[in-house]
């Protein structure tokens, strides 16, 4: 007999026949592929998941950088301030001469707390001003509209206090002023309150 007699067939084929100790290996084998595949595909899923809501956050996060830079970069420029366009109607007003009045001029020196007052007198003074100039048909009536509108705007937004504070003045115990030193110190007001 030859030596290959020794050898079961199916080796010499290069095939083995599952053996029971085989069998569950092979499906050990199976079971671990199988695992594997599906901690994959979790790890997968995870991450886009994980991917989608950093990117989520991260446009949140560039929402909240571009409002805190909106918010609290120093407002040292007209151009950069709430009031830049009453600013620019101010400016056209300033050497108007057909405006003959005086007005309640609040001091530009107030303290912090009585700014909103302050400005607000300063906007109801300027109703004045433009009653002046329906009747005397003023070259800078829209100007002064538009001053008038903007303060109005403010005062029904509440944007400046209808309260104030017990050590703030009425609007009426200022000094009146003729209409150029009225118009000085309201720019000198808007422009303080543009810093702030």
């Amino acid at each position: 007999s030859s030596v290959l007699s020794n050898v079961p067939a199916g080796r010499m084929l290069g095939t083995a026949w599952p053996t029971p100790n085989s069998a569950v290996g092979t499906l050990n084998s199976l079971e671990s592929q199988k695992t594997h595949l599906k901690n994959t595909c979790l790890q997968y899923h995870l991450s886009l998941l994980l991917k989608s809501h950093f990117l989520c956050l991260l446009k949140n996060e560039m929402r909240l950088i571009i409002i805190f830079l909106c918010t609290y970069v120093p407002k040292t420029a007209a151009g950069h301030c709430k009031w830049a366009e009453v600013l620019k109607d101010l400016e056209q007003i300033r050497t108007s001469k057909d405006i003959d009045v005086t007005l309640y001029t609040a001091d530009t020196d107030e303290d912090k707390e009585c700014q909103g007052p302050v400005m607000r007198c300063f906007f109801l003074e300027t109703e004045v001003i433009l009653q002046e100039c329906r009747i005397k048909k003023c070259s800078k009536t829209q100007d002064v509209f538009n001053i008038w509108k903007s303060g109005n705007a403010s005062l029904e937004n509440n944007k400046l206090e209808t309260t104030k504070p017990a050590k703030c003045k009425e609007c009426e115990e200022y000094e009146e002023k003729n209409f150029t030193e009225f118009i000085q110190s309201f720019v000198k007001v808007i422009q303080k309150e543009c810093k702030h």
